[in-house]
């Protein structure tokens, strides 16, 4: 071969390995997985500047960095502030000159640093035993004040926290010992005494207890819910009021003194329900804060309150709106209120007066959080859809001129073909409007048939919004080859609280009919091959496919994710304060009531072939629902795959966990819909 003709098929060669190396396919799990987590912006005094998170995955070690970013508000790209890996929570001092954050990278739990922003090394602030967290800064910029976990015996000496951390992971006893209703959250237990509070510090790290003899839970999962008054002179934090042994939980507004003298007042004690969110006005008036009205319904709307801190006054703002509020703030001069809502099946963005009045939308599309104030009247904040993970981008406070202001993921999402997604309504059950998103696979082709995967979301009093779920992305489940349908019906939020409250007492009649409802909606579009049809959900979600186990064969597979089963055994769980009333009855009292809707009381009917899935430190839906109906499963003789995490929760959360789960789950679809 002559030397050109090598070169012109070398060159053909590598030509045609660069298009087909950056050419568009389908997501993996391992994409996923690839892709940064932006996290919300923090914005400086002046609004000029954001400062972010942005968390990178390593899927061989199963492990992450955490860096913390710096970016212009005109800048075009941002630029990485720290270099340890494990840094977080940022946050600007008043005068803008220093931040402070986070970060384990001595090699313990987590302290508190402060860096300046124009040059220097970060210095250490804080050296205790625990983890510190959300730390904020005072009016004056002299002192911090962040929040940690202690035993009250400890009583300001942290030498003496450590000898008690000490004694109790050097106990050969095991026991978990209580007689609290409330006695373990989510994936831990609340039987070692620990507790919650907030301190302050001064930046040569003279720590003080701001709640001194506080036995109070709060930031049950999350940052904890609290504010530095203007004058610097007390705090306000949401925090639970019961007692032991915390029959429910219930948050008040509480009013500390910064000094360390310890309680001031509960602002809201005479509200039985929850009281959320305590945010200061510039001018140090107000408080404005959300409230709850219903004890046993979690999903109740969210109100604004404004409490006048000279006169009393209480005055509810939102009473007539059906949204409820989250993230709210006050514009610079106090005369607007920034806030988010879900509003079908979206997180927006929303404004209005602080004294009351009409609510202005912001901006709509997809799903909004962490928004903040920025330079010239524009906001700052997170957004994501189905389509494109989370990135910081800005808008004018009218709603005009959105632009994108990082850009992490872009090239990657570029590299990925997703399938449409459409935002469609349907007549659910009693012929009321239900919304759902349909996610196409790539290349869809509406002359073929293609199987039907139906995603039923948690809660149940939640949404499949317009979001890039890193746990259930509707784009994975469509990627081989199936249109995937996320009904949200009765019961979810977003749509108003009559559509949310609708299922109380009941809780799988509506939805399931608008589950039927929607599978015949989808059949109709003339695309589905109705023998080839999936349904899947987590949590609430898996107890909605136990009961479609147990009421029809349409489906040709279900998975179920840490799902109800058995609703008597959900008694086990960690919150069961409010399920007699979800429930419309107890093992105790109206045992038929609670059995009407119960997945186990219908197992002579399942068919199906069922993957199940649980972990181990599932303490919301303890794993034993999920043992169990696999064992009915295999008593019956039926096809079921159980798949079992000894090191997970309620979700999914490492790399290489995530990766062989969503295997499972395609596996499971080939299986029983093809490809």
């Amino acid at each position: 071969m002559k030397l050109s003709q090598f070169t012109v098929l070398l060159t053909a060669f590598l030509f045609f390995v660069s298009v087909n190396l950056f050419a568009e396919r389908p997501i993996t799990a391992e994409d996923m997985w690839e892709m940064d987590r932006v996290g919300a912006p923090v914005t400086s005094p002046d609004g000029n500047k954001v400062a972010f998170t942005k968390t990178s995955f390593d899927i061989e070690t199963n492990t992450s960095e955490t860096f913390i970013y710096l970016q212009g508000i005109e800048d075009e790209k941002p630029v990485r502030f720290t270099q340890s890996g494990s840094d977080s929570n940022p946050v600007f001092s008043p005068d803008g000159n220093y931040l402070a954050f986070t970060s384990r990278r001595h090699g313990g739990p987590a302290q508190l640093y402060v860096i300046p922003l124009y040059g220097g090394e970060a210095r250490q602030i804080t050296d205790i035993p625990v983890a510190v967290s959300a730390p904020k800064w005072f009016p004056d910029g002299e002192k911090l004040a962040f929040s940690a976990t202690i035993h009250p015996d400890y009583n300001g000496d942290w030498d003496k926290l450590k000898e008690i951390r000490r004694e109790i992971s050097d106990s050969k006893v095991t026991a978990k010992v209580t007689e609290n209703r409330t006695y373990r959250f989510w994936d831990r237990w609340l039987t070692d005494g620990f507790y919650p509070r907030l301190f302050s510090t001064t930046l040569s790290g003279e720590v003080v207890d701001l709640m001194p003899d506080s036995k109070r839970f709060f930031a049950m999962m999350g940052a904890p819910s609290y504010e530095i008054s203007p004058d610097g002179i007390e705090i306000a934090v949401s925090a639970n009021k019961n007692e032991p042994p915390y029959d429910r939980l219930d948050y008040d507004i509480f009013l500390f003194y910064t000094d360390g003298s310890g309680f001031k007042a509960n602002i809201t004690e005479h509200n039985p329900a929850n009281d959320l969110n305590p945010v200061y006005s510039p001018d140090g008036r107000y408080i404005m804060y959300g409230k709850q009205f219903l004890t046993d319904f979690y999903a109740d709307n969210v109100r604004l309150v404004r409490y006048d801190r000279q006169t009393g006054e209480r005055r509810v703002l939102t009473e007539d709106i059906d949204l409820s509020f989250s993230n709210w703030f006050w514009s610079e001069d106090g005369r607007r209120i920034f806030f988010h809502a879900q509003d079908r099946g979206m997180t927006s963005i929303f404004s209005m007066p602080s004294n009351g009045g009409q609510v202005t939308e912001v901006f709509r599309g997809g799903t909004n959080s962490g928004a903040a104030l920025a330079s010239r009247n524009r906001l700052v904040f997170s957004h994501h859809n189905f389509s494109k993970p989370a990135e910081i981008h800005r808008i004018n406070r009218n709603g005009r001129n959105l632009v994108q202001m990082t850009g992490f993921n872009d090239e990657r999402i570029a590299s990925l073909n997703f399938g449409e997604v459409k935002d469609v309504t349907y007549k659910g059950a009693n012929g009321a409007d239900v919304q759902m998103f349909i996610v196409y696979p790539p290349d869809f082709d509406p002359s073929k048939k293609y199987p039907l995967v139906k995603m039923i979301h948690g809660g149940p009093h939640g949404i499949f919004g317009d979001q890039f779920h890193h746990r259930w992305n509707a784009h994975l489940f469509a990627a081989p080859g199936y249109v995937v349908a996320l009904p949200n019906f009765h019961g979810s939020t977003s749509f108003g609280q009559e559509f949310a409250q609708s299922i109380h007492g009941s809780h799988a009649d509506k939805p399931f009919r608008d589950i039927m409802k929607a599978t015949d909606f989808m059949i109709d579009r003339g695309y589905i091959d109705e023998s080839r049809m999936a349904a899947t959900g987590g949590s609430y979600g898996g107890y909605m496919v136990s009961w479609i186990a147990g009421h029809t064969d349409r489906f040709a597979a279900l998975v179920n994710h840490a799902g109800v089963y058995n609703i008597m055994g959900q008694f086990a769980s960690d919150m069961t304060y409010h399920r007699v009333a979800a429930y419309n009855g107890a093992p105790w009292d109206g045992l038929d009531r609670l059995n009407r809707w119960n997945p186990a009381m219908f197992a002579e009917n399942f068919k199906t072939p069922m993957l199940i899935i649980h972990g181990e430190l599932d303490y919301r839906v303890p794993v034993t629902q999920g043992l169990e109906v696999y064992g009915i499963y295999k008593g019956m003789g039926l096809d079921a795959r159980l798949v079992y995490f000894p090191d997970e929760n309620h979700w999914i959360l490492s790399a290489q966990n995530s990766i062989f789960w969503y295997e499972e789950l395609h596996n499971w679809f080939e299986r029983y819909l093809g490809e």
